[in-house]
């Protein structure tokens, strides 16, 4: 069933079958090209059904082996042959039954979004350390030129963050989602901004409090394990990096209208988030039952009513296309550099399960399903500047001359 979906959809590259007997199928033509081991009869059906979910499973398993080419070169193929995939009748029907649940699996209430949070973020912090910056940035960076490295265009996304807020000293700004706390640790840094942070992940508030301490800011920065729902403060500033796409389609009401309450008249807001590029639809299955429970990557088609519906003003919308494919390129180095670190914390199954994951969303990215937007909002008509310049001008100035340093490794080492 399998070799029948490559045969209707398999149009850019070549893939050659081998099933459990050892007979082999090619399908497809021109680079790239991979040869494909199936350990089972049974597979080849379960690939045929859902290969949205099943190709992910089988090679974490192992009972789907790659014996020519890369699970890149596969993944790439995939993306590259999507929409005819996708237009086979069975993978219709999935996609329908998928977009009919979508409601269900991105339900995240109070509790339950602490647990599917919990799910990826409180995995061990030496797992994120094998692959992530100095900084422990979890979201796109911001390539400036394209031989920066991991580093600098992460410390280059918090600046172009900070330039988008009109951040003056003595200021209260709200994290929603805060990570470990570099962003958070960066602003009040650079800004003199006091700093409030909330995540849902108790690994990450462990460090992000342990951070605070070793950068000597206790006092202008505090962290909490908290929903963001829960705040009662008000804030001058609200910024959200990489938690949206945890919110889920049903609770953007819920989010925004939050936001509103708790920024102040005349406050500014920036959201950064995974997006879109082709309108609604639902989360990959494997991604959402492996990696991001509950999550979702919305359509701005899905965003702006929402927002629409409240008092708030979209005063400057930024499309990011390749940074964060260059963002994971990177992640996945590192993550292949120290495979045998991480193997050690974990196990092999884990390492296969990461690298579809890095591959996979990398790729997503390469072949334009998705984006990155960062969304400006304003809590009155006269909150921003009429133009632009002020964003350019905080950001190269900024560059030229930081005001602070952060001294990242000695704060993680002191940890």
């Amino acid at each position: 069933m399998f070799g029948k979906l490559l045969q209707r959809s398999i149009k850019t590259g070549r893939v050659s079958l081998v099933d459990h007997l050892g007979r082999r199928r090619d399908f497809g033509s021109g680079q790239p090209q991979v040869t494909l081991k199936l350990h089972d009869a049974k597979l080849e059906w379960e690939l045929g059904l859902n290969p949205w979910l099943k190709v992910g499973e089988a090679y974490m398993d192992g009972r789907l082996t790659i014996i020519e080419g890369t699970l890149y070169d596969f993944i790439d193929i995939g993306m590259a042959n999507a929409n005819a995939i996708m237009s086979v009748n069975m993978q219709r029907v999935v996609a329908v039954a998928n977009r009919l649940l979508r409601w269900w699996h991105q339900n995240n209430p109070i509790g339950a979004a602490q647990r599917h949070v919990a799910h990826h973020y409180d995995l061990s912090r030496q797992l994120f350390e094998q692959f992530l910056d100095e900084s422990m940035q979890y979201s796109c960076a911001y390539f400036q030129h394209p031989d920066a490295t991991l580093a600098e265009a992460q410390q280059a996304k918090m600046r172009h963050i900070a330039a988008k807020l009109l951040l003056q000293p003595g200021q209260r700004v709200l994290d929603i989602g805060c990570g470990w706390g570099g962003l958070g640790i960066y602003l009040a840094k650079t800004a003199g901004v006091k700093v409030t942070g909330v995540t849902l992940s108790r690994e990450q508030h462990e460090i992000a409090c342990q951070r605070v301490k070793a950068a000597g800011l206790d006092g202008e920065v505090e962290f909490k394990l908290q929903d963001y729902r829960l705040e009662p403060g008000r804030f001058d500033r609200i910024v959200s990096v990489g938690m949206f796409e945890h919110v889920g389609l049903k609770h953007f009401p819920e989010f925004f209208n939050k936001v509103e309450e708790l920024l102040v008249p005349g406050g500014v807001a920036l959201l950064h988030a995974i997006g879109r590029r082709d309108g609604p639809g639902h989360t990959n299955p494997w991604l959402r039952k492996y990696i991001f429970p509950g999550g979702y990557s919305p359509a701005l088609s899905e965003v702006l009513p929402v927002v629409e519906k409240t008092g708030l003003w979209v005063t400057d919308i930024e499309i990011l296309r390749l940074h964060y494919a260059e963002t994971l390129k990177a992640w996945r180095e590192n993550f292949e550099r120290n495979r045998a670190r991480i193997q050690a914390l974990y196990d092999e199954r884990f390492c296969r399960m990461w690298e579809f994951y890095l591959i996979g969303s990398e790729l997503s990215f390469r072949h334009d399903y998705n984006m990155v937007f960062q969304m400006q909002l304003a809590n009155g008509i006269k909150a921003v500047p009429l133009t632009r310049d002020y964003m350019f001008d905080w950001e190269r100035n900024e560059a030229a001359a930081p005001r602070a340093k952060i001294a990242w490794k000695g704060e993680r080492a002191a940890e």
